[in-house]
């Protein structure tokens, strides 16, 4: 398939840029700015003509609104989770009328989602989950667990959670996927992690009887895993390109900072950089290779090797090009008022996180070596 921008391509991408450029400046709050996003026809670019979405767009037009988006430093979005997860799920194993609740509100932007996944016993491992869902008297689901690393929580309205209605299952059997509504005093409790950079974006998530409706189970009970993995393979593509936008324009301010600095005198410094940019090349050739292709069991997992350990190397990177000064705060700092993180210290923490979250590196080599390679199946311990 040939990815290159055609002509109507251009002129959306113009579209797109004019719209970004009057609009971002006054982006307001998050939950603001999705709902101005929704309004103008944003949300949904990839959902096809299900009449669920906003207006609709072909798959290098998406690419075109990903990457300019990304160019345009709009704030970061609060909606992805529903729009790029949960919305292809729905269109995809949903009923009608699970499609007609729950996609017009995040095609508006004014539902947020999260993701229950993982959980303390269970981060990389997914079906080692031990969040139960049992039968509760009106017919629906009474949930008690714990998960964690949930991204957005804190401002989610609505969660999917993978959870176990089938009593004495194991591994990926008797798991369901259910629709939960966060709105549960007493019943959902919400509690931030703090990071190595001092933000929270992810959060430990308690369910201690929260309520689900039998008609919020997707796929059916019992077909958790099955949903739960095809919503895995929506994690790449487009947004994966969008990324790429992100890290070439990180990639440069480091550079920059190098000449700035004198350490791009430095042979093995160059030498790094040169291969940081030839890398990131390599990532995009491979996105655009499996962009709308036939599903490949290893494409998401090979991706996420190339793109993780690259982050990390550029955040280490980025600390070294400024000296001395890449490891001290601001001249005004006291012990007794925290202070920001400048943008390659921010790079450098927050970049230790990403051979570890969303499946760590040793379980995508496993996922390479047993799906795609046919080596023997790695042991498992008993359950």
């Amino acid at each position: 398939m040939d990815f290159g921008f055609s002509a109507e391509d251009e002129e959306f991408r113009a579209e797109v840029r004019a719209w970004l450029a009057e609009h971002v400046d006054g982006a307001g709050d998050r939950r603001a700015w999705e709902r101005t996003l929704g309004k103008a026809g944003w949300i949904g670019l990839g959902w096809g003509e299900g009449g669920y979405g906003n207006r609709t767009a072909s798959l290098t037009q998406q690419v075109a609104w990903a990457e300019e988006y990304v160019r345009s430093d709009a704030p970061p979005r609060s909606g992805h989770i529903g729009e790029k997860l949960l919305a292809p799920t729905l269109i995809a194993h949903g009923t009608d009328e699970q499609k007609a609740r729950f996609l017009p509100p995040v095609a508006a932007g004014d539902e947020l989602w999260c993701q229950g996944y993982s959980e303390p016993g269970a981060g990389s491992d997914l079906a080692a989950v031990r969040t139960r869902a049992e039968p509760a008297r009106d017919g629906g689901y009474r949930i008690t667990g714990q998960k964690i690393w949930t991204s957005l929580a804190h401002e989610a309205d609505w969660c999917f959670v993978l959870a176990r209605t089938e009593p004495g299952s194991h591994r990926h059997h008797g798991l369901s996927f259910l629709l939960v509504d966060m709105d549960q005093p007493g019943r959902i409790e919400v509690r931030p992690i703090r990071q190595l950079t001092g933000t929270s974006d992810f959060n430990e998530v308690f369910f201690d009887g929260a309520h689900a409706r039998v008609e919020h189970v997707v796929g059916g009970e019992g077909a958790g895993w099955r949903v739960a993995m095809s919503l895995l393979g929506f994690e790449r593509g487009v947004s994966t390109l969008a990324q790429q936008v992100g890290f070439a324009a990180e990639l440069a301010r480091v550079v920059s900072t190098a000449v700035r600095t004198g350490a791009a005198d430095d042979p093995v410094v160059r030498e790094q950089l040169v291969r940081l940019w030839a890398e990131l090349r390599v990532m995009r050739w491979n996105a655009l290779r499996t962009l709308g292709g036939a599903p490949d069991a290893g494409a998401p997992s090979v991706a996420k090797l190339l793109w993780g350990g690259w982050h990390q190397r550029l955040g280490e990177l980025a600390v070294r090009v400024r000296g001395a000064a890449g490891s001290a705060g601001p001249a005004d700092w006291s012990p007794s008022a925290p202070y920001e993180l400048d943008e390659a210290q921010h790079l450098f923490l927050f970049s230790r996180a990403d051979t570890v979250y969303g499946g760590s590196d040793q379980v995508q080599r496993t996922i390479i070596a047993e799906r795609v390679l046919g080596l023997p199946r790695e042991p498992k311990g008993a359950v």
